[in-house]
């Protein structure tokens, strides 16, 4: 064994193939062009390997303790990757649009839409086919091959992060224990959060009184959101009308972990739910940043795989979003100072046993 067997150097730097040198007329920044998407497929492949990770652990009835440090380390390595990602877009971008156009034609129909792993990534995060944007009117995987769209559909029928983290939240025993009830608390210390709230807002003196009204509204509109996770009704009403995507108890619990984060039992929870907000804020990011770096290059024209470009892309960086409720949660919090106080028995099931 030695470096270059054990990597496979010769079929690694062998996989490149200008499609401007077979065409007679080689462009120079056509090989960054090829080894930059190279790369991002081999991340793809390191994502989805975490994200296998994180989806066994989570997958079963009980989520042993033990391992959930090794779905949060899955988890935050993925984020390292995705900002990575982000930032292989400035190397990409010292080509020039004029640099691009010596072999863009060449490459048509291909196109990073055809990205199977990446989809593969989305669906595994909990993205599902109704979240998504048409892609020129057709569905994200219509220009995949057959294998491909295969594979996809196979994922798809798989539970997702999204659905076995919901499961897992739901099971959160310390939102009640011995007669504590975190929504009885909890509801009178939001309700005292938004009437001061409104207070505020209604006494601002640089506020025109329309604009009071449209801050009321909002404040106002959050609130039937959270009275939605007290009430199964009102909350099946609101969950179809797409203000929540993860199950009430589910949410229940989030709000909890985030609010009681200190507590030595949801540190690692905390994390967890951090992790997975910062891979959906990177990916949009990337989406962004992949929009804009469309824009740069070729403008309005249509991509190479015939889409709309940055059309698309900008709307998907908006719209495909996995954990846009964890992201909601943030509505609800309250200072610490103002956070109820649990009660001691709950206190002591979350501590670590060898406090005094």
């Amino acid at each position: 064994m030695d470096y270059a067997s054990y990597l496979q150097l010769d079929r690694l730097l062998s996989a490149q193939a200008p499609e401007s040198e077979k065409a007679g007329r080689p462009a120079h920044d056509e090989l960054l062009f090829i080894i930059i998407h190279q790369a991002y497929e081999l991340w793809f492949k390191q994502i989805l390997h975490e994200l296998e990770r994180v989806a066994t652990i989570f997958g079963g009835r009980v989520v042993d303790d033990r391992e959930l440090s090794g779905a949060v380390h899955a988890a935050e390595r993925v984020v390292k990757i995705a900002q990575l990602v982000v930032a292989q877009i400035d190397v990409l971008e010292t080509m020039t649009p004029m640099d691009f156009l010596e072999f863009r034609d060449l490459l048509v129909p291909a196109s990073g839409f055809q990205s199977e792993q990446f989809r593969m990534i989305e669906t595994r995060l909990g993205l599902t086919r109704a979240d998504r944007l048409k892609f020129d009117g057709h569905d994200f995987d219509a220009r995949l091959p057959a294998d491909a769209k295969a594979r996809i559909a196979a994922a798809e029928a798989q539970p997702s992060i999204r659905s076995e983290v919901d499961d897992w939240l739901a099971r959160t025993p310390f939102v009640e224990m011995g007669g504590f009830d975190f929504r009885q608390v909890y509801d009178a210390a939001i309700e005292r959060m938004l009437k001061a709230d409104i207070e505020t807002i209604r006494r601002h003196p640089q506020l025109r009184d329309d604009e009071k009204q449209v801050q009321i509204a909002s404040l106002e509109k959050s609130s039937a959101m959270f009275d939605a996770l007290l009430d199964d009704a009102r909350y099946a009403a609101l969950r179809a009308e797409g203000g929540w995507t993860m199950s009430r108890r589910a949410l229940q619990a989030a709000l909890f972990i985030f609010l009681y984060r200190d507590e030595p039992a949801l540190q690692l929870p905390f994390r967890m739910l951090r992790a997975l907000m910062d891979i959906d804020e990177t990916m949009a990011l990337w989406r962004l940043r992949h929009a804009l770096m469309v824009s740069r290059m070729i403008g309005r024209k249509v991509g190479t795989g015939g889409s709309s470009g940055y059309d698309y892309l900008r709307g998907s960086a908006e719209k495909h979003r996995a954990y846009n409720d964890l992201f909601a949660i943030a509505t609800f919090l309250i200072p610490r100072s103002d956070l109820p106080a649990l009660p001691e028995a709950v206190r002591a099931q979350m501590r670590y046993r060898y406090e005094g």
